[in-house]
C-alpha cells in the first residue's frame, strides 16, 4: 500500500505551541507571562529562559502566523476576593504547524 503525497506531507508536520498570559482579556493587551513548546524537536525552550516576551501582545502573535485555538473563560471573582493573588487568568493558546 503506497502513501499519497498528502499523507506523506501530513506525517512531516509538527505542532509548536505558544501560551501567552495577557494583562487583560483583550488580545491586544500586554503579555505578562509566556511558555513555548516545540513539537518539532528543533528547540527545547524552558520556563524562564528569557526576560523578554516573544511578542508584546497576542495580536502580534497572530500577525506573525500563530493560530489562536483557545482563550480562557472570563469568570468574575467571587465577592470579597477581587484582590486575591492567584493564577494568571487571561491565558491564550496559539499554535503553528511546521513542516520538518
Amino acid at each position: 500500500m503506497s502513501l499519497t503525497a498528502e499523507a506523506q506531507t501530513q506525517q512531516t508536520v509538527r505542532q509548536q505551541v505558544l501560551v501567552l498570559y495577557l494583562n487583560s482579556s483583550a488580545l491586544d493587551s500586554r503579555v505578562v507571562g509566556w511558555s513555548t513548546y516545540d513539537g518539532t524537536g528543533q528547540s527545547s525552550p524552558t520556563t524562564g529562559d528569557s526576560d523578554e516576551p516573544p511578542y508584546e501582545n497576542g495580536l502580534d502573535a497572530l500577525k506573525d502566523g500563530w493560530r489562536l485555538f483557545q482563550a480562557a473563560q472570563l469568570l468574575p471573582p467571587q465577592p470579597g476576593h477581587e484582590y486575591d493573588v492567584s493564577f494568571l487568568k487571561h491565558e491564550f493558546f496559539f499554535e503553528k504547524l511546521v513542516a520538518i
